[in-house]
């Protein structure tokens, strides 16, 4: 199944492509809207359609040398993956991206047809002595997605949504892949974690119509439904890490 995110609330700059209507696409967010302004007098906020999970901290972070780190992640759309990160102390940039896949198919019309073996993804530059790649994990397992679903997010319907950790050397990989078994082991989700980890060849910047998307769209639908609530989140669960200010890709427009 494609889904098309820019068919709620088209950004100015974004190019709008002649698909087909997505009709199950529409219906979920008409009834969505729809849900939200009968809610509206009785509710003092929007919650995500899934749960939170507080995750516990990995029990093996190896140490970090350095002021600078790079780490990519998976976890549905890339809008609310970044907006939450943004937020995140010691994390000095957080780009929308695709990896997986090659130089060629990373364009956002051919990731959409999920057959590329890309995956929208973020990559996340921070600085150790501030926040660990330890920590960045477990925001990952508790506010920016639900691990527990494959090739999928919510709404988003694809290989392309699939959750994944791309690690780029064996420190990475040792951390990502004891931490999805400690993570199984401790029963603290209602099914199996689906997150893959998969070697990062390469990664490779989204159209800048993507970058701080739900800064430069606030109002769009599809951010208040699915992705407001992450940072939220963050916010609530991780008063410790979370900064008021997001650290922006480009100037706000």
């Amino acid at each position: 199944m494609r889904t098309q995110k820019t068919t709620v609330s088209h950004a100015p700059d974004a190019p709008v492509r002649g698909a087909l209507p997505h009709v199950a696409r529409r219906r979920f967010l008409a009834l969505s809207a729809l849900a939200l302004l009968l809610a509206a007098p009785f509710s003092t906020g929007v919650h995500a359609a899934e749960s939170v999970v507080l995750a516990p901290a990995p029990v093996k972070a190896p140490a970090e040398t350095g002021d600078t780190a790079t780490l990519v992640v998976a976890g549905g759309c890339f809008w609310g993956v970044q907006a939450v990160y943004q937020h995140v102390k010691g994390v000095s940039s957080a780009v929308s991206g695709y990896a997986g896949g090659t130089k060629e198919t990373a364009d956002y019309s051919r990731v959409s047809n999920g057959d590329t073996g890309h995956a929208e993804a973020v990559r996340i530059t921070y600085d150790p002595r501030v926040v660990g790649a330890g920590e960045l994990l477990r925001i990952f397992f508790s506010v920016v997605h639900d691990p527990t679903q494959k090739n999928r997010q919510g709404p988003d319907v694809g290989t392309q949504y699939r959750s994944a950790i791309f690690v780029d050397d064996a420190a990475q990989r040792a951390l990502a892949t004891d931490y999805v078994a400690q993570l199984g082991a401790s029963k603290v989700y209602p099914r199996p974690i689906a997150t893959t980890i998969e070697p990062l060849s390469a990664f490779y910047p989204a159209e800048s119509y993507h970058q701080d998307y739900l800064v430069r769209h606030p109002d769009n639908m599809y951010i208040v439904i699915n992705d407001k609530p992450k940072v939220e989140s963050l916010k609530r669960l991780f008063p410790q890490d979370y900064r008021e200010t997001p650290q922006l890709v480009g100037a706000r427009s």
